[in-house]
């Protein structure tokens, strides 16, 4: 059973770091500006599913482990940047293609996918439930693993609403928007630079801490 004294603590912690930017709200806007509201939705639904694994993780043990193992972090943030920078490439190539070579837009399936990894690679989610997520747990109140579950299911509905939120918002901008061949060029640059900016953001972190 949870410590109910503590929820309010960890509803507030859970709402800071869902509606803070990152690499996750990055690409739901950036799929949902350029695919539209399903899309956004489709990358929503990805993103609870990386939050799955990291509940199941936390409830193993494995964020301990990965508090207390720096090099691990710094790997995270080293493949997330290198993907997060594909991921920009990709935009931009798209944007600098004529409207006939423009590719088809991508099954759902394979949203979903990017999605998923992108949440897996996003240090934030990886940082809350490796150095967040024990303290709002208590031994007096029964199995840890059975806490931590519960409150990652917390994170996850909490995650899962507010980013289909901003799927279906930003899919409706961008359906509203896509007219014509150069506002998909600015949406396509407009996300390939914001992807850009968080690949160069996670990069320099892992740099950072392998000089220190």
């Amino acid at each position: 059973m949870l410590d109910l004294a503590l929820l309010p603590g960890y509803l507030a912690a859970v709402a800071v770091i869902t509606v803070a930017p990152g690499p996750d709200a990055a690409y739901i806007v950036a799929v949902a500006l350029e695919r539209g509201p399903r899309a956004g939705l489709v990358s929503a639904a990805g993103m609870a599913l990386g939050v799955v694994v990291h509940v199941t993780a936390a409830a193993l043990g494995l964020a301990v482990l990965l508090r207390s193992t720096p090099v691990a972090l710094m790997v995270v943030e080293l493949v997330g940047g290198l993907y997060l920078g594909w991921l920009a490439v990709t935009a931009i190539r798209t944007a600098g293609k004529a409207p006939a070579e423009a590719p088809v837009a991508p099954p759902a399936r394979q949203v979903l996918r990017r999605a998923v990894l992108t949440d897996l690679l996003n240090p934030k989610t990886v940082l809350f439930f490796a150095a967040f997520l024990p303290r709002f747990t208590s031994p007096e109140r029964g199995p840890l693993w059975l806490q931590l579950l519960a409150l990652g299911l917390i994170f996850l509905m909490m995650g899962l609403v507010w980013d289909s939120a901003i799927g279906l918002c930003a899919g409706l901008l961008g359906k509203g928007l896509m007219r014509g061949h150069r506002t998909a060029v600015a949406v396509n640059l407009l996300a390939g630079a914001t992807f850009a900016v968080l690949a160069a953001l996670l990069l320099m972190d892992a740099r950072t801490a392998v000089m220190a």
